[in-house]
């Protein structure tokens, strides 16, 4: 009797937890900023894949503190903190993707938004390079990405 009470309680629970996820992802999703939201952390994955720097300037703000690390496959290890600026990041745009060979019409590019508020957001998005963790802000009208940070996928999806 005492198996049976709790596989009902923790079957219970999960099922209140699905419900609670769901009800927060459909709370993002009816909210009216969503589609501007979702577009600009697109547009950010968009303008290193196409070597586009307009989708860029309109997606980041200039003020971006990104940091990332970067797993170096040859000795195994993660190469940590490594700062990026606006222009940096604008510049890499331009020339990472130029000659189509990092990335394609195929390649991963996927945005999930965990929370919209009236003028921040926060979400993630995968790509080819790995998962960029990003906090948003609404400034005269619009989102812009403030902060990233980001990884090279973890060295067992390598």
């Amino acid at each position: 009797m005492i198996f049976k009470f709790s596989s009902l309680v923790v079957f219970c629970f999960v099922l209140c937890m699905n419900f609670e996820i769901d009800a927060q992802g459909m709370k993002v999703k009816n909210n009216p900023e969503f589609k501007a939201i979702h577009t600009v952390m697109l547009s950010y994955v968009e303008a290193l894949y196409e070597a586009d720097t307009v989708k860029i300037i309109k997606s980041v703000h200039p003020a971006l503190r990104k940091i990332g690390y970067w797993f170096n496959a040859g000795d195994k290890k993660y190469r940590d903190n490594l700062p990026m600026t606006f222009t940096q990041l604008k510049n890499l745009s331009a020339s990472w993707n130029l000659d189509g060979n990092n990335a394609n019409e195929k390649s991963i590019k996927e945005a999930v938004i965990y929370e919209i508020n009236d003028r921040t957001a926060s979400g993630k998005v995968e790509a080819v390079w790995g998962v960029d963790y990003m906090h948003l802000a609404k400034l005269d009208g619009e989102w812009k990405i403030m902060n990233i940070i980001w990884q090279s996928r973890p060295e067992r999806e390598n």
